[in-house]
C-alpha cells in the first residue's frame, strides 16, 4: 500500500511527493509540473488581464490549474489555485484610470478581494505564507539608501518615459481643461491608493505565495510579470511594461532582504509623487513645471 504524502509543501526536489503511474500514462516529474504550472500562470495573466484574450487566456489558466493538480501536492495546488482565482478576478475588473465614485467602488471592491481572500484562505490552511509585517526587524543602511535613491531614479525615469519616449501616456489620466480641486484630489487619492494596493497584492501576496513554493529568483520573476501586466492595463503603455517589470523586481528583491512592507510602501509613494507631478505638468503646464 502506498503511504499517503504530507500536505505540507516542500520546495526541495528530494522531498517531493511520489505517486504510482500507469505504465501507459505520461507524466512530468512533480518539479517540472510545478514549473510548467508557473509558466502557464505567467502566460494566463497577461492574456486575460492585459490583452483580454479570453479563449487563449482561459486555456493557459486551465492548463496551469491542471498541471498543479497533476503534482498531487495539495499545498501547491491550494496556493497556486488561490493566485489563479485572483487572476480570474482581475481579468473582469475595470482596471483603468477613471476616478468616479462608481469606479472607485467597483475596482476597489475587486482589489480588496484579491488581498483579503488569499490572506483569509491561506491564513487558515497555510499560516505564515502571507504576513503583513510592516516594521523591519532591524535597521539597515542599505534600506535607507534604497529609499533615498528612489527619488533621483524616479525623476530620471519619468523624464525619459513621459518626456521623451511616450509623452502621450500622462494623458491616460483624465483631468478637466481647467484645474479643479476635486478632480486633483480624486487623482491624488486614486494614485496613492492603487500604489499601496500594488505592494500589498503583487509583493505581499503574489510574491509571498510564490516564494513559499519556488526559489527567490523564480518567484520574483513571476510576480513581476503580474505586476507589469496589471499596470499596463491600468495606463502604463508604450515602454511601460519593461520599466514596471524592472521596478517590480527591485521591490521583490527589497522585501526579500528587508522582510518589511514599510520601505517598499515608502518607495512606491515616492514614485507616485513623481507620477502625479508628471500628470499635472502634462495637463496644466502653466500651473506645474512640466516634467519637473
Amino acid at each position: 500500500m502506498r503511504k499517503p504524502h504530507s500536505d505540507a509543501y516542500s520546495p526541495s526536489p528530494g522531498t517531493a511527493p511520489k505517486f504510482t503511474m500507469n505504465k501507459n500514462a505520461v507524466f512530468l516529474p512533480p518539479a517540472r509540473l510545478r514549473f510548467t504550472a508557473l509558466v502557464l500562470f505567467c502566460l494566463a495573466a497577461p492574456l486575460l488581464i492585459a490583452f483580454r484574450a479570453v479563449l487563449p487566456g482561459m486555456v493557459a489558466w486551465t492548463l496551469s490549474f491542471t498541471a498543479a493538480m497533476l503534482t498531487r501536492d495539495g499545498a501547491f495546488l491550494r496556493r497556486l489555485g488561490v493566485l489563479l482565482v485572483c487572476i480570474a478576478i482581475l481579468a473582469v475588473a475595470p482596471i483603468n484610470t477613471d476616478t468616479s465614485n462608481a469606479h472607485f467602488f467597483a475596482l476597489g471592491t475587486l482589489f480588496f478581494l484579491v488581498i483579503a481572500g488569499p490572506a483569509l484562505v491561506l491564513g487558515r490552511t497555510d499560516p505564515g505564507v502571507i504576513r503583513f509585517q510592516m516594521l523591519p526587524r532591524r535597521f539597515r543602511w542599505l534600506d535607507l539608501f534604497y529609499v533615498l535613491i528612489s527619488m533621483p531614479l524616479s525623476l530620471l525615469v519619468f523624464r525619459f518615459y513621459f518626456g521623451i519616449v511616450n509623452p502621450e501616456v500622462p494623458g491616460h489620466w483624465h483631468l478637466p481643461a481647467q484645474p479643479d480641486s476635486e478632480a486633483i484630489w480624486r487623482l491624488f487619492i486614486g494614485i496613492n491608493c492603487v500604489g499601496i494596493w500594488d505592494e500589498l497584492f503583487f509583493v505581499n501576496t503574489v510574491y509571498a505565495v510564490l516564494r513559499s513554493m519556488f526559489p527567490y529568483r523564480v518567484a520574483n520573476a513571476a510576480q513581476a510579470v503580474v505586476y507589469a501586466t496589471v499596470l499596463y492595463r491600468m495606463a502604463f503603455t508604450g515602454i511601460g511594461p519593461p520599466i514596471i517589470y524592472i521596478f517590480a523586481l527591485t521591490q521583490g528583491t527589497f522585501i526579500e532582504q528587508s522582510k518589511s512592507l514599510l520601505y517598499i510602501l515608502i518607495v512606491h509613494l515616492i514614485v507616485d509623487a513623481f507620477l502625479l507631478a508628471s500628470i499635472m505638468g502634462h495637463h496644466y503646464p502653466g500651473m506645474f513645471l512640466r516634467h519637473f
